[in-house]
């Protein structure tokens, strides 16, 4: 396990900052997406479309997977009440209210987690990723 996340923190060598938070903040937000399958093809596109590291992105949204089964309820929930709607179990009215209450939890979570990131690695001044780049 050591391994593999030095590979990982290795591949992030001579990376800016902004894309590394870049990659955390998509990765995680799009890995809650509340319809199963689609966080995958999500990260998928936004690697490409912001020329994101694919694996990496991929790799939180694995990380992210057991928040988006922890949180299918409580978005569901969420959009259900800011419709209007019941949180029925009609599939239609679910997905719907689940996808509005994503969007209103994670979009801005996504920013947030984005700025608390960039800022931790600024102020870190990549000694840690010196330190492995220069021991492997």
């Amino acid at each position: 396990m050591n391994a593999i996340a030095r590979r990982f923190l290795i591949s992030f060598a001579g990376v800016s900052p902004q894309t590394i938070a870049l990659v955390v903040a998509v990765g995680f937000a799009l890995g809650i997406f509340p319809i199963f399958g689609f966080p995958t093809i999500l990260c998928a596109l936004a690697a490409v479309i912001l020329r994101l590291n694919l694996p990496a992105i991929q790799l939180m949204n694995q990380i992210s997977s057991p928040f988006q089964l922890a949180l299918l309820i409580p978005l569901t929930r969420l959009g259900a009440r800011i419709l209007g709607a019941h949180a029925a179990w009609n599939l239609a009215v679910a997905t719907r209210s689940a996808l509005v209450g994503w969007f209103c939890v994670c979009v801005p979570l996504g920013l947030v987690l984005y700025l608390v990131v960039l800022i931790l690695l600024r102020q870190r001044r990549w000694q840690w990723l010196n330190g492995l780049g220069n021991s492997a």
